[in-house]
């Protein structure tokens, strides 16, 4: 399979000092929500025997604030990623993020979720299938006031789809399949209840 394309990281792009409480805040929200409210991904017999999402441990490194470069292709199209349910998606490919992983250039698109106006960086790297979840994780990038997006990887998760059946998950797109390790966010959930195949290769 080609390499997808990397790019130069930019000088605008500066590593932000890691909030290591609000991070575990999320963290420690986001496990109770799975282990009791009505809409959690998990099945009843998943919450019964929930002990908690696995994360890699903080790494301020990976916690970033970049410039969206909004000059290279396709920048603006309006796009569609297929789901793993096999309905696609429509998305805007917003722009492109420019950072380096342990010295290695990487490019990633962001999306905006039509529906929600929210960016949106579904991604896949060296990682996965080892000790992230096969298909890829996501990841919210934030907008900051001077126009910059936070992109923090300590955040990143995986979609419903990888821990039970019947749920509508975006699959990264290969222009977001990296040939890197971002050992950072929620790692694969050990006690997974599905079908579907999660058979994707790099």
């Amino acid at each position: 399979m080609t390499t997808p394309s990397s790019a130069p990281s930019t000088p605008s792009t500066t590593t932000a000092p890691i909030a290591a409480s609000r991070c575990e805040g999320f963290r420690e929200r986001r496990g109770k929500y799975f282990a009791s409210h009505a809409n959690s991904p998990l099945t009843a017999g998943q919450r019964e025997r929930f002990d908690g999402l696995v994360y890699y441990p903080e790494n301020p490194a990976l916690a970033m604030e970049l410039s969206l470069d909004t000059d290279g292709p396709g920048v603006g199209e309006q796009i569609t990623i297929a789901g793993l349910d096999g309905k696609p998606k429509e998305y805007i490919r917003a722009g492109r993020v420019h950072f380096d992983v342990e010295g290695q250039p990487v490019t990633l698109t962001v999306f905006k979720d039509i529906a929600r106006g929210r960016f949106f960086l579904p991604f896949r790297d060296l990682t996965a299938g080892e000790e992230t979840y096969p298909v890829g994780r996501y990841l919210d990038p934030q907008a900051r006031p001077d126009g910059t997006l936070q992109v923090d990887f300590n955040y990143a998760y995986n979609p419903y789809c990888a821990y039970s059946d019947g749920w509508a998950c975006p699959v990264p797109p290969f222009e977001n399949m990296v040939r890197v390790r971002i050992a950072a966010g929620e790692k694969i959930y050990p006690d997974q209840e599905h079908g579907i195949d999660e058979n994707v290769s790099h």
